[in-house]
């Protein structure tokens, strides 16, 4: 059955980021971070096309995230847990050599009893606190870290040391940056002292990954910047001024697209829509296209925002509805119902983007996206 509006992700846009990626970041690994249904681009959809550019390592956020990841990908590809599994699925992560974060000791044990019974060995990464305050294992719990691994070398391996930044997108989280970097290494010292050493280690999101080459390891956790943004315009910044270019070298993956569902001729003297938010001054036409903040087009572009229609832009009028949105077409010629019409993406020369959309509705890149709702279709083109 045909939905109202669509998604589509763009296969060329995607295989030029990451030809990016590997270029910018040589020969580390890299991590495809696809939490939050891939950024809101869909987890089934983006990682067949991450696989098919080569990508083979994807980082979740729970175990229901990992099992969308496993039904999709091929055999040989790295499944990491970063934060919430329930001690009843981790056997089957286990048995399916899916990796997954530790950061208290419960969880450590849990992870023991759970590998003694599938008779495999849990491949886990100890996240450490450094300042971030979130999830972590204090320094102070490191010699109690190293004994039980030691003592249990036949269910644990020791996979990856980690940690994450708290705002290495923004200078003004410098210090706590700085200090964040500084007891890690301080943890990591700790750990070689006594005899034990990961497999890997990685502290680096986007944000880091750019900003802080001196903590790259062994492998980066890529997120925002494989769908075709920058961490935050700062660091944009730093990138065209470092390399004396005015052109992004990452292309947004994403577009969303709906149709015009009815034209109507409203009268001057008139309110349109609910309440008496937009008042007619004179004879306007408008369009009414089926989407609204039940599709995330937030309430809040009610007589803000905009949308592109017949390559030209055509603003929101009256108050957003829930399924669906009335736009001003006074001024676009040719106007025909099931025409086109762009929410986020270009036509011809006008483009909305992602950035543009999410001020207008007071989101961060980030929120707008995952908040795009599942169930709207995702074309893979």
């Amino acid at each position: 059955m045909m939905k109202s509006t669509h998604i589509k992700l763009s296969k060329d846009a995607l295989k030029s980021n990451w030809d990016f990626l590997r270029e910018y970041f040589k020969d580390k690994k890299l991590s495809a971070v696809v939490k939050g249904n891939a950024y809101g681009h869909g987890i089934e959809e983006y990682v067949t096309m991450a696989e098919q550019c080569g990508v083979n390592h994807f980082s979740v956020f729970n175990a229901e995230e990992a099992l969308r990841v496993q039904q999709t990908v091929a055999k040989n590809t790295t499944i990491m847990i970063m934060g919430a599994i329930e001690d009843e699925d981790l056997a089957w992560a286990i048995e399916n050599d899916i990796q997954f974060y530790v950061f208290n000791m419960e969880r450590l044990h849990a992870a023991v009893k759970a590998a003694a019974v599938t008779g495999k060995k849990a491949l886990v990464h100890i996240e450490m606190e450094t300042g971030m305050y979130r999830m972590g294992f204090e320094q102070s719990m490191i010699p109690e870290l190293a004994d039980t691994f030691k003592n249990n070398t036949d269910t644990l391996v020791f996979q990856g040391l980690c940690m994450h930044f708290a705002g290495a997108e923004s200078i003004t989280n410098y210090f706590r940056v700085k200090k964040q970097k500084i007891n890690f290494k301080r943890a990591l010292k700790q750990f070689k002292s006594l005899g034990l050493e990961p497999n890997m280690i990685h502290t680096c999101c986007s944000a880091a990954a750019v900003r802080l080459p001196d903590m790259h390891y062994d492998m980066l956790r890529i997120g925002i910047m494989q769908y075709g943004f920058w961490p935050s315009p700062e660091i944009l910044i730093e990138y065209l001024n470092k390399y004396k270019t005015v052109q992004s070298p990452l292309r947004r993956i994403i577009s969303w697209e709906s149709k015009i569902m009815s034209l109507k001729l409203v009268p001057p003297g008139e309110f349109i829509g609910y309440g008496s938010s937009y008042f007619a001054h004179q004879e306007i036409h408008v369009a009414v296209v089926p989407v609204g903040y039940a599709h995330g087009f937030s309430r809040s572009l009610s007589n803000t925002g905009h949308v592109l229609i017949n390559k030209m832009r055509a603003p929101v009028v009256g108050t957003v509805n829930m399924n669906c949105v009335v736009v001003d077409v006074s001024n676009i010629p040719d106007v025909k119902i099931n025409d086109k019409v762009t929410l986020i993406g270009e036509q011809g020369e006008q483009e909305i983007t992602v950035a543009s959309f999410g001020e207008l509705s007071s989101q961060l890149n980030y929120e707008l996206l995952t908040r795009l709702p599942m169930d709207i279709p995702r074309l893979i083109v």
